[in-house]
C-alpha cells in the first residue's frame, strides 16, 4: 500500500489544531510533518492528534518559537532528534519508517530581511545550516531517505513570483540558490514536486500575511520542500498542494503539500 505523507507549516500547532484536523480530514495523511509548531514538546497537542488516529508521534519543541513534529499512524523504528549548527533551536526530527526508510523534517532558519550575512547573523546563521545540512547529508547517501519541511529557499525561476524582483529578497538570493544547490547535489536529492510539475511552471505554497488579497496578487513562493534519495523518488504516486487552507479560518501562510509514495 502507498504511503500518503503531509508536510506543512502550521505556524502554531495549539493556535491552529481545528486546521489540523480540517487538513487529516482532507488529505488523510499516514504520516503529517509539522514545521514551527512554536510549544514545548510537553505542551504539544498529542491527545486531540491521537484521537484522529496518529499515536506515534516524535516532536521537538520549545517555548514559542520554531519546533518540529512528526505524527503517524504507524510506529516509528528509530527516533533522531539532532541540532544544528551549535544551537539548540528546534528545526530538525529524523524517523525511520517500517521498512528502513528515513523521513527527515526540516525548518530551516528563514533568515531575515537583510541578505548580507555580515550585517545580518539571522542570515549568516541561514547560510551555515544550510552548509551543515550538505556535509552532513553527503555522508548519508546510501541512506534510502525522504527529506520534507520548510526550507525557507525557493530554488527555482518559477518558485517565485518574479524572479527579477525577488533577485535581493532573502529566499531567492543567489548565494542562497547556490547553496541549495549544494545540498541538493550532496545528498544526491531529487526534487519530488517538481517531478510533478515542470520547472517551467509556477508552483508555491506560501503567500506573505502582508498582502491584502493574496489570491488576487498571488505573489507566491515555494519555500516548501519534498525530496527523495534516487531509490525511493521513482516511487511517489500522486502530490497535492491544498492552496486553499490558505484561506482558512486563521490560516497559516503556508499551505500543506501532500505526496503518496510506495516504499
Amino acid at each position: 500500500m502507498p504511503l500518503k505523507i503531509t508536510t506543512w507549516n502550521i505556524n502554531s500547532v495549539r493556535l491552529r489544531i481545528d486546521n489540523v484536523a480540517r487538513l487529516i480530514k482532507h488529505a488523510d495523511p499516514d504520516v503529517l510533518c509539522l514545521q514551527e509548531i512554536k510549544t514545548q514538546e510537553q505542551d504539544f497537542p498529542y491527545k486531540p492528534l491521537r484521537k484522529l488516529g496518529y499515536e506515534h508521534a516524535a516532536v521537538v519543541g520549545q517555548k514559542g518559537y520554531h519546533g518540529v513534529a512528526i505524527v503517524s499512524r504507524q510506529p516509528f523504528e528509530e527516533v533522531e532528534r539532532l541540532n544544528w549548527c551549535g544551537k539548540e533551536d528546534a528545526r530538525h526530527v529524523r524517523v525511520r519508517l517500517e521498512g528502513g526508510v528515513d523521513l527527515h523534517n526540516f525548518y530551516v532558519p528563514a533568515g531575515g530581511d537583510i541578505p548580507d550575512p555580515e550585517a545580518n547573523d539571522k542570515f549568516a546563521h541561514k547560510l551555515d545550516f544550510i552548509d551543515a545540512m550538505a556535509k552532513y547529508f553527503g555522508k548519508q547517501k546510501d541512506r534510502p531517505s525522504i527529506l520534507v519541511g520548510d526550507l525557507n529557499v525557493a530554488p527555482l525561476e518559477h518558485d517565485v513570483w518574479s524572479h527579477k524582483q525577488m533577485l535581493k529578497i532573502v529566499s531567492h538570493t543567489p548565494v542562497e540558490v547556490e547553496k541549495f544547490a549544494r545540498l541538493q547535489k550532496a545528498g544526491g536529492w531529487v526534487d519530488v514536486m517538481r517531478d510533478f510539475v515542470a520547472p517551467e511552471h509556477k508552483l508555491y505554497t506560501w503567500w506573505s500575511y502582508r498582502a491584502k488579497d493574496w489570491e488576487a496578487s498571488n505573489r507566491g513562493r515555494r519555500l516548501d520542500h519534498v525530496w527523495a534519495t534516487p531509490d525511493v523518488a521513482s516511487g511517489f504516486q500522486t502530490m497535492e498542494i491544498l492552496k486553499e487552507a490558505r484561506s482558512w479560518d486563521r490560516p497559516s501562510d503556508h499551505v500543506p503539500v501532500t505526496v503518496t509514495v510506495n516504499l
